[in-house]
This record gives structure tokens, sequence and C-alpha cells, in this order.
């Protein structure tokens, strides 16, 4: 006899008076139900988990003595989308009687869902039979719920599956997923019809007579999935599914939509700061149609197979080249030829399909989950993969359509935009204004590396700016047909600005010393070698930030040590005598690595990054500084850690990077912190005992500051370093770091903002790093300021009301400086 613990606490319930067929009927089998009066879903048993659905409300545990159970909480809770749940194991973990498996927060839950009765089933239940079922009424949890007896019943012996009659590929409609109820559905059309399989797009398979097989798959709303098997049960199963069984996902509101009126100014993310103005030129993209039905697979695989061999052959010419498209392109390369992509898309030519049918379909496998994650961080890569289905549609299509002629001097308007259609423009964009698009995305790397500003998050109203409608696109702000008046202010202040760099550029090698002999060091942010190369042509005195990140991301594995000191020498050999300061990995948030399996978090911003997540994976900090270490430079190596905001994690990383610089024989390099978090800026005295220096991520430290997430579009564009509470935080860490004769620099996006310059130095910040295209401008802005006007401006804005007022306190010192 086997004795099942009640998974919770509450009220015992018959399984035939459980409000739904599914589960009264026996669909899943037979068992008891319990009306929960705790929050805790525990293991009725000693087993392993098989599987946790995606919204947290089912999970399947095979116990050590046999049985296979279903614990169901409540009806319809599949439609919370996880709201109220929150697991605390997954498929393949080890439990024992009473280990939690699920918290529940039935308040929530119970607002929402048509019932909280939580079933529990045997769902192999010919090999066992249910007795001595408690009685209605109150029990707790992991007592007595019911006894199984073996029933002798033996086991079907396996045999060899015959190849599939016929197979269908479908994206599935359900709203929910694959949960119980449509499962129980298909078991049982099954079991009338014949033998089948779904098969998930990266090959998974359950027989689609065990509910719980399938609901093991975990298959979410528009996944792709393949029903393979005899031909009157593949048939009946696929057109099942796609009537939806009455879970379509409804398409429109029934409220009629606001109506989007076009405003004289739309305000956004600027992804790539900078000044443009010219006429608007739309560019619209044109779905490439596909046929479902293919000629034969031998000859569908042909012509999927040259159409990637050519853009194999364009993304390798790509990547030979310098720049930030290059790496883009080998990231390109890896998706292309991903061998999950590729099989998905054989299986489906196999099924009858047209090689772009069956393209179509392999990415869009890719996609849904993606677009189905709470996770903003990987809704960028999903251009990725939207770009490589267009390159090799188009192929197959005889080649990519010619790019649109773009105006001169014109700003490109669209919804959104993929790195090909960018990399494919014959003419150089003044701007790029997207009413979507994502800061991090690799068109804003592209962007960034032509020079070409670009705001993104601009809403629907821009796509009711026609073509030829005149624009000004101003660090993401776009005025929109602005008065003849205001163009011509805005031409003759760009005039302005355009031989004011010229000035400037010429004396860019000259160091920046303020009119009153205040030498004020302006290095370089950079990502790579060709950054070092041009900063240095640009007159930046060092490197104020290195972003390892460009090493770690769009790859499969992380990069080892001898790759990492070779990247990393030639950036210090680039640099010459230089100083050289590097950030040690900073990924997590929106900056997700293939290789790097975290959680899904409900704030990544706040979650596991930065000094974090080295800390949790010191082996990854470890090979990092050891190749940091084996760099040998002309000009001083010191290595910065980033999001730091408690004085424990600083002394966690001296202690490693004492040890690694004795057992490696060097000289130990400084070691200092970003200030990115209002922590470490009220901290800065006691941090300042162990960092050598301080240099602040104006970016990060707004954010937490001002509560208004970056990466946001809705709240960004309020994001502003000059709001006072943000120059609050600045000044605690300058005078923080001064009492252990700290310096304190600046690397944010703050640096490079000429109206911020004369406040920062007030305020005593002494290093200053920024984009190398804006080194030689900054330089030009420093010499022509007085630090004593300076720390006057400074003292004000302090105590100023609001980011405008101090922005009033600045501008004379800029045009005195001019």
């Amino acid at each position: 006899m086997i004795i099942i613990a009640g998974p919770l606490a509450g009220w015992v319930t018959p399984l035939d008076e459980v409000p739904d067929p599914v589960f009264a009927d026996r669909m899943l089998g037979d068992g008891v139900a319990i009306d929960p009066t705790d929050g805790r879903l525990v293991a009725p048993g000693d087993g392993t988990i098989e599987s946790v659905h995606p919204a947290g409300h089912a999970v399947t545990i095979a116990l050590d003595a046999g049985p296979v159970l279903l614990l169901h909480v409540g009806l319809d809770t599949v439609a919370l989308d996880g709201e109220g749940f929150t697991p605390g194991v997954k498929a393949g973990d080890r439990v024992a009687t009473g280990d939690l498996l699920v918290t529940i927060d039935l308040d929530a839950v119970g607002r929402r869902a048509r019932s909280l009765v939580t079933p529990v089933v045997v769902t192999n239940g010919d090999a066992f039979a249910i007795e001595e079922p408690a009685a209605p009424g109150v029990i707790a949890a992991g007592a007595p719920l019911f006894v199984l007896r073996p029933t002798g019943a033996a086991a079907v012996p396996a045999v060899a599956k015959a190849m599939p009659e016929a197979e269908r590929t479908l994206a599935l409609p359900l709203a929910h997923g694959l949960h119980a109820r449509p499962a129980a559905r298909i078991a049982a059309l099954a079991a009338e019809t014949g033998a089948a399989d779904l098969v998930t797009a990266d090959g998974r398979t359950a027989s689609a007579k065990s509910a719980v097989a399938m609901l093991a798959l975990a298959l979410r709303h528009g996944d792709m999935v393949t029903v393979r098997g005899d031909t009157a049960a593949v048939s009946a199963i696929a057109e099942l599914l796609e009537t939806g069984m009455g879970e379509h996902r409804a398409v429109a509101a029934p409220m009629p939509a606001a109506p989007v009126t076009l405003p004289d100014r739309l305000t956004g993310i600027a992804a790539v700061p900078g000044l443009a103005i010219g006429p608007a030129f739309r560019l619209r993209t044109t779905a490439i149609a596909v046929r479902e039905e293919g000629q034969s697979p031998a000859l569908e695989r042909q012509a999927l197979g040259a159409a990637r061999f050519k853009v194999r052959k364009a993304l390798e010419e790509v990547a030979r080249r310098a720049g930030d498209g290059a790496g883009i392109a080998a990231a390109h390369l890896a998706f292309l030829d991903d061998p999950e992509v590729s099989a998905a898309a054989e299986r489906t030519i196999d099924a009858g399909k047209s090689a772009g049918f069956a393209w179509r379909a392999a990415i869009e496998g890719f996609v849904a989950p993606l677009l189905a994650s709470a996770d903003r961080r990987f809704a960028e890569r999903i251009d990725d993969l939207r770009d490589l289905e267009h390159r090799v549609l188009a192929a197959l299509d005889g080649g990519a359509a010619a790019a649109p002629a773009l105006p001169e001097a014109a700003i490109l308007v669209a919804d959104d935009l993929l790195p090909s259609q960018l990399m494919a423009l014959d003419t150089r964009p003044a701007g790029i204004a997207l009413a979507r698009g994502g800061a991090t995305s690799h068109v804003a790397i592209i962007a960034a590396g032509m020079g070409v500003p670009m705001t993104i998050g601009l809403g629907p109203a821009l796509g009711l700016v026609e073509d030829g409608t005149d624009l000004i696109l101003a660090d993401g702000a776009l005025t929109i047909a602005p008065s003849a008046a205001v163009m011509a202010a805005t031409r003759a202040d760009a005039d302005a600005r355009a031989v004011r760099r010229k000035a400037a550029e010429a004396r860019a090698h000259e160091p920046a010393v303020t009119t009153d002999g205040i030498a004020i060091e302006v290095v370089a942010n950079l990502g790579s070698a060709a950054d070092a190369r041009a900063a240095v042509a640009a007159g930046a005195e060092g490197c104020g930030l290195l972003r390892t990140e460009f090493l770690f991301l769009d790859r499969a594995q992380p990069p080892g040590e001898a790759e990492q000191r070779a990247a990393y020498q030639a950036i210090a050999d680039a640099l010459g005598p230089r100083p050289l300061i590097v950030r040690t990995l900073d990924i997590g948030a929106d900056k997700p690595a293939p290789w790097l399996a975290l959680a899904a978090e409900e704030n990544p911003a706040l979650g596991l990054r930065g000094i974090r997540l080295q800390l949790a994976r010191r082996d990854l900090l470890e090979t990092q500084l050891r190749a940091l270490l084996g760099v040998r430079t002309e000009g001083a190596l010191s290595i910065m850690l980033p999001m730091v905001a408690d004085r424990a994690e600083l002394s966690a990383v001296r202690a490693l990077l004492v040890r690694l610089a004795d057992d490696a024989g060097v000289a130990l390099p400084a070691l200092g912190i970003m200030v990115e978090t209002p922590a470490a800026a009220l901290t800065a005295a006691s941090l300042a005992e162990d960092a050598a220096f301080f240099s602040i991520g104006s970016n990060d430290l707004s954010q937490y500051a001002l509560a208004r997430d970056r990466t946001n579009p809705a709240v960004a564009a309020g994001l502003d370093g000059l709001h006072p509470a943000v120059l609050r935080l600045i000044d605690e860490t300058v005078r923080g770091g001064a009492i252990h004769g700290r310096w304190t620099g600046v690397c944010g996006g703050l640096a490079s903002v000429p109206e911020a310059v004369p406040v920062l130095l007030g305020l005593g910040v002494t290093e200053l790093s920024v984009p190398p295209a804006a080194v030689a401008e900054i330089k030009a802005l420093v010499r022509g300021l007085d630090m004593g006007r300076c720390r006057g401006a400074a003292r004000a804005a302090l105590i100023a009301p609001d980011a405008d007022t101090v922005r009033a306190l600045s501008r004379p010192l800029m045009e005195d400086a001019a």
C-alpha cells in the first residue's frame, strides 16, 4: 500500500463534485480534490518532478513508489499567466514528502480564478487503485489523503514505432497554451482515432494519448507544434487544435482605441544622442509572401540550402570588415547555422511544405517563446531572428529588393528597423526616428558606429508623419513641421556647432585646462581595439571605461582567459602610454548573454547583474581577473567594478585580486568602483577606504535615483541626469572620496552633455570619460571655463528646484566659454 499525503491544507472534496468535467469525469485519472486554506503546495511523497506548467498552477510528480500524480491548483487558473504562483521547483528536481513545490497567493488567485479547488489525480491509474480516501472535511498538509493499491496490471511492452503516415505543423492557437483541459480532449480524441505524437520545435515528443505527457511539453500560445502519426489521428487532432478549442486569443478589445493624432513634438529615448535636421523619409517594408505547399522535399531542401548559402556569403563578407557590423554579422551567422533552426525547417519541408513556409515556421518557433516571455531583455534578439527570416526569404524570392533611394540629409522614419535594412542603405541618413526599437539593439549599435543620431520609442503617432515633412531630431525629441523661423534658428545653431567642432578638432591633442589653471582629464569610453585607435586619434588622454561585454555577448560560450587577454592587450597596445580603466563583466538586466542561463526576473535592473552576478559566478570573475593581470601596458592599468552597493562586495573582489596577483607575481592594479547606485553614493566615504577611485555611471544612477526605467519609453523621456537629486548623489560621492584622497570621474552619458560639464567640474569631478567623437568638443569647453564660477553654479544647482533651473545656471558659463 502506498500512502499519498495531502499536498495542501484545506477541505477534502470528492472529485465528482469538482465543477469541471475534465476532472469530474476522470478524463485525466482518478483522485481526490482539496479546497485550500493555505498557500503552500507541498510534495505528497518522495519522487521526481516531471513538469511544472509555465503558469505555475500545475505540477506533475513521479513518486518513487510508481504513481504519477498531477496536482492542479484551481480551475481556469492557467488564464492568470502565473500571477499569484511562485514555483519552487523545476522539472527534474528530486523532492521529499512535504517539500515546498509552489507558493500560492490565495487572495490574488481567489479573486480571479473560477475556483481554488485543487484536484490531486493519479494519471497512471491502470496500475493503481484508490482506497481509503479521506472523508470530506478539514485536512492538514501531510495528512493521509488516500491510499493506492497496485493492481498488478502489466506495463504495455514498448514496440518499435512505424514511420508516421501523416504530419501537420501549426502555431498553437490556444490562448493559454496546452493546459489540462485541451490536453484531456486531445487524449480522448487520440484514443478514438489512432496513435499520434505532438512534437515541439526543439524536438521534444509526447504521445497524444497521454494528457500528462502533453502537459510536460509546456507549450505556449504561438509555439510551433507538429502532429505526427496515423492519418486519421493527425487530421482530427490538428483540426481540433486549429479550432482554438474555444480559447482563441482575442484580436481586438471591444472598446474603440483612442484616436492617434500628430502633435508638434514627440519624445522618446535617445539611443544615439545628437542633432539632425531634414525631411522625413518613411521606410516601408513589404512582407514577403510564401506559398505553403512544396513541390518535393528534395527540391525544397535544395532551394533553402541555396538561399542560406547566399545569405551566409553576404554575412561572411560583412564579418570580415572592422567595426560594429562585423560582430553583428558573426552573431547572425551563428543563428543562420543553428542546428535546431535547421532541423525544424527540414521537418516542415518533409511534411510537404515549401522552403519559404518552412523557414518562416522555424523562425517563428523560436520567436514565439521570446514574445511570450515577460523578460523584456530578450525582445531585441527577436529583431535578429526576424532579420534572418527576411534575408533568407528574400534570397528564396530571387534576391533582396533594391535598397530604397534615401534622399540626401533625410531623417529615416519607420515603425522599427532591421540591421540589414540599415546596412543596405546607399546613403547615410541624417538621423533615425523609430516608433518602437531598443536602446541596446543591434540597429542602435550600428547607428552609433555610423555617427547617426537615433531616437526610439516615439510611439504610434510617428506613423502619421508623411514623407517630406521637415523634422528636427535632437537628443530624444522629434519636432514635427517646425516653423521656418525655428528651422532657420536650428540650422544656424547646427552650423555654429560645426564651426566649433572643427576648431575643437584642430586642438584635440592639447590638454584640457580651465582658464584658472585646473587640469581636467578627458578620456574615452571604449568597447574594442578599433574604438581605442579612434579615441587616440580624437585626442583622448586614455580610457576611462572599457566595456568588456563586447567579448561575452552574442556567442555560445564565454571567452577563455587567453582570448580575453589577447583582446585586452590589443586595446592596451592601441592606447600606448595612456591609462586604461577596465570595467569587469557587466551583464544581466538589458544585456543578456545566450550562454548564461539566468532565470526571468520581474525587474532585471534590480536583479542579478554587475558585481552581484560576478560574485555568484566567481569562475567568470576569476578568469577575467587572471586575463587582466597578464596584460602588459605602457600606461597604468586599473580595474573597475560595476553596480557596487555594499562594501562587502568590494572587499570580496579585492581579496580575490590580491591572491591572484600574488600567484602571478605581478603588481596589484588599482581597484575602483562604478558609482551607479544611490547606496554607493551615500556610503562613498566608507567605500573609499577600499576603492582607489570612483567613476560615476550617470545613466544607472539617474534611473535608480529618479525611479525611471531608462529602457522604458513610457517614462525614460523624463530621465535627466541634471536633476538636483542626482547632482546631490554626485556631490556626496566626490566629498566622500576626497576624505581618503580618492578622485572621482564620470563615465556615463552626462559627461558628454555640454550643459552638465560646468556643474560636474564645480562639484569636484576631475575626469570626464566620453565617446571618442565627443572628446575634442568637451576638451574645448573645459578650456573656456573658470573653475570659480563653476563651483558657484554647482552650489546653486544642489538647491535648485529642477533640472531646467540647473541648465539655466550652466548656460551663461557655456556661452562665455564658446
